[in-house]
């Protein structure tokens, strides 16, 4: 299994962040994806990466310790996680995003591996804290 997780604090309360994270939509188009389709608990996000794009069709999952948890249901994972948590420090909120997933290589095939996973799912968290500094 691969991991890839950004941690930042942001001169917010826990609240404030965990509003603007659970509105799903317009936070997941903070990370950059191509488009973002929502119904009911699914959500089906596809980004260009390279020379391919890449469709993953994701499950909101309750998790009381995170403010927002997904998970994989199809896509080029055999199986992925994303879960956002928050830890209050004083008047600033820490925000620690972690994605673990393990790469379907008969979907993946030589175009993307692991390691561009990984750096498109930093891009993607980074552009997500972005979208998040601006909404403050």
């Amino acid at each position: 299994m691969e991991t890839v997780s950004l941690s930042r604090r942001f001169n917010a309360d826990p609240d404030t962040l965990r509003e603007l994270i659970t509105d799903v939509e317009p936070f997941m188009h903070g990370a950059n994806f191509d488009t973002v389709d929502r119904a009911g608990t699914s959500l089906t996000l596809k980004n260009n990466v390279g020379l391919a794009t890449i469709e993953l069709e994701v499950e909101l999952v309750d998790d009381p310790d995170a403010a927002l948890a997904y998970e994989h249901r199809d896509g080029v994972f055999k199986e992925m996680t994303t879960r956002y948590e928050l830890t209050g420090h004083g008047d600033q909120t820490e925000l620690t995003a972690t994605t673990d997933f393990e790469v379907d290589v008969a979907l993946v095939g030589l175009l993307l591996d692991a390691t561009v996973i990984k750096r498109q799912r930093r891009r993607e968290l980074t552009a997500q804290f972005e979208y998040l500094v601006d909404k403050i």
